[in-house]
């Protein structure tokens, strides 16, 4: 009796452990079948659109050549913006996901800046090389230009630190003021005005003047900056500073003119008609009747002013060595002593004589957007917002002047809106040598690189601080021009550094 019960018992036991294995075979099955359907589901671009209801996100995809093509062939969302299967393609998805989720229930997508969305560095984080590669195997079609084989030689090789969305940023999403061509037509069109200038502004005393551009309609304003002494650098104990700001040096400046804001397009467009000859490719030697005259910018590539607009909004794109002429181009009809601004000028003016690390209240680490809690709750903006263009309130683009508060000169957005360039060539290791001269200041005597000071539009709070140094990226801001030689004019690659100019107070009557 025992062993014939004992034989039910475990013919009982194999068939619930038969079924159990049927019924966990048949939930996977399910469960895999549910997972597929809703891998499915949410890579249709219609799920996509739900959630990215920004403009950008559908109709300008719709205008480009990944939807509105020739062949009839869609390329969808996600075959951009998530990587192949097999390349970490539901990790990505997941990742991706989980943050739009975020973002759809916590966030109000009418504030979300989609313009710095757009952004190459921030473009990079989200568009997958491996998609691209996928589908663009052959990289020399016999349809390719020759300005084309040669960029994509360029990217092969490894030479560059180049990605695909590097030249081809807006393929997928189309932006009619992004066309990767000579803009012939750049610069044609004169702004209408019934007054122009017949000569320039006469200076008889050292105080504010408007200076006015002969032959056309334009002026701008320039300060008397009083000459003095100050403490160039920023201290040890300044929040976030970087090495190559220090040790802090005091030095002695003349007094000099400055530009009250940055030099405008309406600025930039008079030297650019002046000078330029529409259809002269770089390397091209220009012959002009005149051998005093200045020979300017070749046609720029696409839209310099990103299709912002022009007007009083600052000039951009244009190479060191293009402002550096405008400033001989400026001094030549003005018959005045123009030129880009020393560091120590710079730094002097944008302090306005204060000594921390803005020229106005408050501390780098409350303004600074980095850190963990900060992508939660947020820098403190209230005070910063009313005195510099930077990250956190320029929507990603360049503003006019009127925007901010002037610094105690009266000078506007020297912290921030563009970065600006000086005439110094820059050295990390500059205030440390014995070179740094403690009388007007010229920088370093040779050098590779020119400084460039004040943060942008682009900015974190850290670097709009008064003491904050960067440098011209020269072969990193032309990697996509694909003429040869590549541009002395424009930079393809650097869309937020502009420049000022100064006047020398002795070149004045």
């Amino acid at each position: 009796m025992k062993l014939r019960s004992y034989k039910k018992n475990t013919r009982v036991s194999g068939r619930r452990s038969l079924w159990l294995i049927i019924a966990g075979i048949i939930l996977a099955l399910i469960v895999l079948k549910a997972g597929k359907v809703a891998v499915s589901y949410t890579s249709a671009d219609e799920y996509c659109m739900s959630c990215h209801v920004h403009p950008h996100a559908d109709q300008s995809w719709r205008l480009s050549t990944h939807y509105n093509n020739s062949s009839g062939v869609i390329v969808h969302c996600t075959e951009c913006h998530i990587p192949p299967q097999g390349q970490g393609y539901l990790y990505a998805k997941a990742k991706h996901g989980l943050k739009d989720i975020y973002g759809y229930l916590f966030k109000d997508s009418s504030e979300i800046n989609w313009e710095q969305k757009k952004l190459l560095e921030n473009a990079k984080g989200f568009v997958y090389e491996s998609s691209c590669l996928k589908c663009h195997q052959n990289l020399f079609p016999v349809t390719l230009s020759v300005k084309g084989g040669n960029a994509h030689l360029s990217y092969i090789s490894g030479n560059e630190n180049l990605v695909c969305i590097n030249c081809h940023l807006n393929v997928g999403h189309y932006d009619k003021n992004a066309i990767h061509d000579h803009d012939t037509t750049f610069g044609l069109t004169a702004a209408v005005d019934l007054t122009v200038y017949s000569e320039p502004a006469k200076i008889e005393r050292f105080e504010n003047f408007t200076e006015m551009i002969p032959g056309t309609t334009v002026s701008f304003d320039m300060l008397a900056i009083p000459g003095g002494s100050f403490n160039m650098g920023s201290p040890d104990g300044e929040s976030l500073r970087d090495n190559d700001e220090g040790p802090v040096r005091k030095v002695t400046l003349s007094k000099f003119f400055m530009a009250k804001t940055e030099v405008t397009w309406d600025e930039y467009m008079a030297f650019f008609r002046a000078t330029s000859s529409q259809g002269r490719t770089e390397g091209q030697v220009v012959t002009r009747k005149n051998t005093d005259a200045v020979s300017g910018a070749t046609p720029p590539w696409g839209a310099p002013d990103q299709g912002w607009g022009k007007g009083r909004r600052p000039a951009i794109t244009m190479s060191w060595h293009a402002a550096n002429v405008y400033c001989q181009w400026l001094s030549k009809v003005t018959g005045k002593k123009y030129r880009l601004p020393t560091e120590a000028e710079w730094e002097y003016a944008c302090r306005g004589g204060t000594e921390t690390p803005y020229f106005f209240e408050g501390d780098p680490d409350s303004y600074t957007s980095g850190g963990f809690l900060k992508k939660f709750f947020g820098p403190d903006t209230a005070v910063i917002s009313s005195h510099v263009v930077y990250k956190e309130n320029s929507a990603s683009k360049t503003q006019e002047p009127s925007f901010v508060k002037a610094n105690p000169f009266g000078l506007l957005n020297m912290s921030g809106n563009i970065s600006e360039f000086c005439f110094d060539f820059y050295s990390p290791d500059y205030y440390r040598t014995d070179t740094l001269s403690t009388i007007d200041p010229k920088g370093p005597e040779t050098g590779q690189e020119h400084v460039i000071r004040g943060g942008s539009f682009k900015s974190d709070a850290k670097d709009v601080r008064s003491a904050a140094r960067d440098y011209t990226k020269t072969k990193s801001w032309l990697v996509t021009d694909p003429q040869i030689p590549k541009s002395i004019w424009w930079y393809s690659d650097c869309i937020d550094v502009g420049f000022r100019v100064v006047c020398e107070a002795d070149s004045v009557n």
